[in-house]
């Protein structure tokens, strides 16, 4: 299932150029969005409550960038509304600022872009290099954080930078626990979106519901016991690359600790790359954690031709083969799906099926009631 508003491609985004792409995002908004940029979500001068800020990069809000106002909204429970716009800015979410909720106030995740260009290999001012953590255009670390009707995006191309080995450049870094991120889209290249945890023995839940990411490179990666549901994987086209694999979808790097890591349901993952040219996933055994054992279970769940179905899985390191990780499906339909070589593709019982839900995963915590 896909967000009922079709993406922008990222590619689409950049080619416009910064000025024309902003125009592009917006146009499918109605009139009153102009006379009215926070929607139906109030305004500064019809605040919805004492702990609701407004953003709007024309000068319409309190505050004309998102970290301005993340900056403003010390301690818990404060709203960020954000007006159409793209905010060309880095933003960070401290451990501090908990229970914190952004939205996107037209209700279309093509209208509100966060998006910067820093990659792991892109120098620092003061000197070294950003590094895969330090590229991510938006680092939340806060518990209890929820966006809606957002785009994330890191617009750094390798093209751009044929100097540059470390093309890794997040979009989004999200590590506190009950992080939902509903509507959003997640736009990159290599290492789109990092859902991870803010330290090894922490188990951090996050959900993604309807929401759109794409990229090449591991896309989807980090240790977080995360549940995409209805969820739209796009794997990108390269023309850097003359054969397979382009890249890889998911790369998990779950704590062996952790019974639970990502979980993909009634979701789908489509192909700009010619037929077979990606893998579904790859296990990620960081050297800060090397008992680290992967997990990813992907089920009831339509795989485009793109991926490559006799072999879906592949090593990251051969010190720590796939085999050895917890990958599983279950029910998954489509041409990437279709089971040639059964021994590349674990298959999870019926019974071993009912645990891998979004309730086992998640526990206490039912994000989906307040979709």
């Amino acid at each position: 299932m896909s967000s009922p508003h079709p993406p922008l491609s990222r590619r689409g985004f950049l080619t416009a150029g910064a000025g024309a792409g902003a125009a592009l995002a917006l146009a499918a908004l109605p009139a009153q969005a102009a006379a009215r940029p926070f929607g139906r979500y109030g305004s500064p001068e019809r605040r919805r409550s004492p702990q609701t800020l407004y953003v709007d990069p024309h000068g319409r809000g309190d505050f004309t960038t998102v970290q301005a106002a993340v900056t403003a909204a010390a301690g818990s429970g404060w709203a960020l509304v954000l007006a159409p716009g793209v905010y060309r800015e880095t933003v960070a979410v401290d451990t501090t600022r908990t229970e914190a909720t952004w939205i996107g106030a037209a209700e279309n995740p093509g209208a509100v872009v966060i998006v910067h260009d820093h990659a792991a290999g892109t120098p620092k001012p003061g000197g070294g290099t950003y590094g895969t953590t330090g590229s991510a255009t938006t680092t939340v670390q806060a518990d209890g954080f929820t966006a809606r009707w957002i785009t994330f995006a890191n617009d750094w191309l390798r093209a751009d930078h044929p100097d540059i080995t470390a093309t890794q450049a997040v979009a989004l870094k999200v590590q506190g626990d009950r992080s939902a991120f509903h509507h959003c889209r997640f736009l990159g290249h290599q290492d789109t979106l990092y859902a991870d945890s803010t330290a090894l023995g922490v188990f951090a839940r996050q959900y993604f519901e309807h929401c759109y990411a794409e990229g090449d490179v591991d896309f989807v990666f980090g240790r977080a016991t995360a549940v995409y549901e209805g969820c739209h994987f796009r794997p990108l086209n390269r023309t850097d690359l003359t054969a397979a694999p382009y890249g890889f979808v998911f790369a998990p790097s779950t704590a062996a600790a952790n019974p639970s890591g990502y979980l993909v349901s009634r979701s789908r993952v489509s192909s700009e790359a010619p037929d077979t040219y990606y893998k579904l996933a790859r296990p990620w055994v960081p050297s800060s954690d090397t008992t680290a054992r992967p997990s990813l279970v992907v089920r009831d769940s339509y795989l485009g031709p793109g991926i490559d179905a006799v072999a879906p899985y592949t090593n990251m390191s051969d010190a720590f083969p796939w085999q050895s990780q917890r990958f599983a499906e279950y029910r998954n339909s489509g041409p990437g799906a279709v089971i040639t070589a059964p021994g590349n593709r674990p298959q999870l019982t019926t019974e071993q099926a009912g645990s891998a839900t979004r309730e086992a995963y998640l526990g206490d915590w039912t994000p989906w009631k307040e979709c």
